[in-house]
């Protein structure tokens, strides 16, 4: 095991502000390529771009730091073409923070292409019938070391939420002696590797990969294995629980979660990064982002509304077109670009704020006044009751509680 010291130079975390009442916090997660501030999301470039969106339109945006995958890099361009570009920031003309995932959760994704064992997961290629390949953790970190992110995760044994039984145990046992391998085949002067709490809806489970985990004194710990579908108050119950049992002074990543009442209650129960498809994948089919929800286009009384899609939004959509306009244009590429730049905006300054509520002291009532503009009369989903509550964040409730 190298020097804690010389892992640290890879990520140094430092706490700026804490919520008096939630688990909430902002850090200042310092990378090789650029310092994140947290609460903070994600988007994802799955391999190494998003649809209609430049790398420059992402730093205006305010974009810190992206994802991208590895299963699919590894595929294409390959990592051939990643070391001889010099890896994927130059690749891609991306200069701030970089993460990757490990290729785990194309096992769910892709779980009729693919087959775990010890030795890693076998994937027959979607393009090209009946060639495989084996994607093993010490693989995993090499495609990793090729793509050169800031921070890169352990290849874990991912199974979906719905799974119960005798997998779900080996799975998270596998996951821990998986971590062992990589972290015995990557550059740890480089990178910063995160083990993924593995477990299930299972307690027992979760808190025994936690502990094996944080034994292992990595520098920052992610969550995995949710936002497959289970019911939000287990889903909000394992968060919870994972937070708790993970070292406050590393950061922590929330996987695959982006849907902003997600985000919010998710920030408060003591999650640092997220990330999600949801902004942009949106996008593409023409829902907008706003506090209240969200906006379809599609639908006929948008199409006489002049007004942006959110008047306080400062986006080049925002600022430029109306509602009306981009509805006439849905058929079009151009309303992708629009709808997803808006959304992507929407993200990036709803991590803002909330990471202004937390230094200014007012993050309760940021959370009380966010979750009233989504829910208009007390609406409030039981789960987002019951979780923020966990914390001290009380929400006015009516009579009855709305199930989500």
């Amino acid at each position: 095991m190298m020097a804690l010291e010389e892992k640290l130079s890879v990520l140094r975390c430092q706490l700026i502000a804490q919520c008096p009442t939630s688990k909430a916090r902002v850090l200042k997660v310092t990378l090789p390529h650029y310092a994140v501030d947290t609460p903070q999301f994600m988007p994802v470039g799955t391999q190494g771009a998003m649809k209609g969106v430049a790398p420059a339109q992402l730093e205006t945006i305010g974009c810190q730091i992206i994802l991208a995958n590895t299963y699919h890099l590894g595929n294409r361009p390959g990592v051939g073409v990643l070391r001889a570009a010099g890896g994927l920031h130059r690749f891609m003309g991306w200069s701030r923070g970089l993460l990757t995932d490990s290729g785990g959760f194309q096992m769910v994704s892709l779980l009729k292409l693919s087959e775990v064992s010890e030795a890693g997961v076998e994937f027959e290629d979607p393009h090209c019938p009946g060639s495989r390949s084996l994607l093993s953790p010490e693989r995993s970190m090499d495609i990793q070391s090729a793509i050169g992110a800031d921070v890169i995760m352990q290849l874990d044994d991912v199974v979906h939420t719905s799974v119960t039984g005798p997998r779900v145990a080996e799975a998270m046992r596998r996951s821990v002696r998986w971590l062992d391998r990589c972290v015995a085949s990557y550059s740890a002067d480089r990178q910063a590797l995160f083990p993924i709490i593995q477990g299930g809806l299972d307690e027992e489970l979760r808190a025994e990969c936690a502990r094996e985990m944080v034994a292992r004194d990595a520098v920052g710990y992610a969550i995995g294995g949710l936002s497959g579908g289970e019911e939000k108050q287990l889903f909000w119950r394992v968060v919870k629980q994972c937070a708790d049992l993970l070292p406050p002074g590393k950061p922590r990543y929330l996987m695959g979660v982006g849907y902003p009442v997600d985000l919010v209650v998710c920030a408060a129960l003591g999650c640092d990064m997220f990330d999600c498809v949801y902004p942009t994948r949106s996008g593409r089919i023409g829902t907008a982002l706003v506090d209240s929800g969200t906006l379809d286009l599609y639908k006929e009384t948008y199409a006489l509304d002049t007004n942006p899609i959110d008047r306080d939004c400062p986006c080049t959509t925002c600022r430029t077109y109306s509602r009306s306009f981009i509805r006439s244009i849905l058929s079009e590429t151009l309303s992708c670009h629009l709808v997803t730049i808006h959304n992507l905006t929407y993200q990036v300054r709803l991590m803002q704020r909330l990471r202004s509520s937390i230094l200014e002291g007012r993050f309760p009532s940021f959370v009380r006044t966010f979750m009233n503009s989504n829910f208009p009369n007390n609406s409030y989903p039981e789960w987002v009751v019951d979780a923020l509550s966990s914390v001290n964040i009380t929400l006015e409730q009516r009579a009855e509680l709305f199930q989500l």
